[in-house]
């Protein structure tokens, strides 16, 4: 049984209902409005969870209008880097290729994705809901053969694919969110559609060999060419944190002949490593390829969030590392730089 509270009832001269204070309607939440007991058509409740006016219709709850709970969230999502590659076991190293940059995405501003892609949509989300999030490792250096490609990062349904493998002397290396460099004779690798570029192939004059550079967030990765490995691909520049910073750069390849190791390229701007060195962690760099004993490692992935300063961000459960918020302008950012977990807002 429903009880009215009123402090006084006075008589009203128009022919509807006026009411001096606000309306209190009951207040549930989405649980419990679906467990109310036999709603009938025109009751009406105070959604808590969707900060919604729900009324029933007679066989279903209605919003009357959009969820004052949501907002947008503005990110930058870039995946693990591949690392480079070695050649014959741990002997000289004849022409290995660069690790191709993490795959990149992102919807701030009017920024543009990895490998000449458009700013992408708008993502909304609702205060109180979870969702997913993981960084991409970086490939794992090697002592020999192929590099190892890097591992996709994750914003809810947003996929930034891992960086491609850098190949050694006449072995192609691998696709990815941009492609891992190639040696000679063989073809360029391939990126992700709006999210990174191919990588470079390699060269070879029957005596010495020359690696391609891997492929960055905003270019191709070289050519080889005589005594000249293939750079990197340079990364793709964003100022989601308030300085316009460079990722996802491409690893650069190396050259040896049977006894020296005179020359290497250089790894993209925005991360990518110079032969033998690693890609930098949280920028999705390739490593680059191996001179000596081991190749450079890809670089870790990382995720950044940026929404109204309004708003908190949490870590429920935990897994995530993720920084303080940071405010300037009227929005907060984090960046998440390893693990998986979830994030939530309130």
């Amino acid at each position: 049984m429903s009880t009215l509270e009123t402090n006084s009832i006075g008589k009203y001269s128009g022919n509807n209902v006026s009411i001096d204070d606000s309306l209190n309607l009951k207040n549930v939440t989405t649980t419990q409005r679906d467990a109310l007991s036999s709603p009938q058509a025109g009751d009406t409740v105070y959604n808590s969870t969707t900060g919604t006016i729900d009324f029933y219709n007679g066989s279903a709850w209605n919003a009357t209008s959009d969820n004052t709970f949501q907002f947008n969230v503005e990110y930058l999502v870039i995946a693990g880097g591949g690392s480079g590659g070695h050649s014959y076991g741990s002997n000289v190293s004849r022409g290995t290729s660069g690790g191709g940059a993490g795959g990149y995405r992102t919807n701030y501003a009017s920024e543009t994705s990895g490998g000449g892609g458009s700013n992408e949509s708008d993502f909304t989300v609702s205060s109180g809901n979870n969702y997913t999030v993981t960084i991409g490792a970086g490939g794992a250096s090697v002592s020999s053969g192929l590099g190892n490609a890097g591992n996709n990062s994750v914003f809810d349904t947003i996929i930034s694919i891992a960086g491609g493998y850098g190949g050694r002397a006449n072995v192609k290396g691998g696709d990815g969110g941009s492609g891992g460099g190639s040696g000679y004779d063989q073809s360029a690798t391939n990126g992700t559609a709006n999210q990174g570029y191919a990588g470079g192939y390699g060269w070879t004059d029957g005596g010495n060999f020359g690696g391609g550079g891997g492929g960055g967030a905003g270019a191709v990765g070289a050519n080889a060419a005589q005594n000249n490995p293939g750079n990197g691909g340079v990364g793709v520049q964003s100022s989601i944190t308030g300085l316009a910073t460079y990722r996802a750069g491409g690893g650069g390849g190396a050259q040896s002949g049977t006894t020296n190791y005179n020359y290497n390229g250089s790894g993209g701007n925005g991360g990518g490593g110079d032969a033998t060195a690693s890609g930098t962690a949280n920028t999705g760099g390739g490593g680059g390829g191996a001179k000596t004993t081991t190749s450079g490692a890809g670089g870790s992935g990382v995720v950044i969030l940026r929404y109204p300063d309004t708003k908190t961000i949490s870590n429920p459960g935990g897994g995530l590392t993720i920084s303080s918020e940071t405010s300037a302008g009227g929005y907060k950012y984090v960046e998440i730089t390893a693990g998986t977990g979830t994030v939530s807002w309130s």
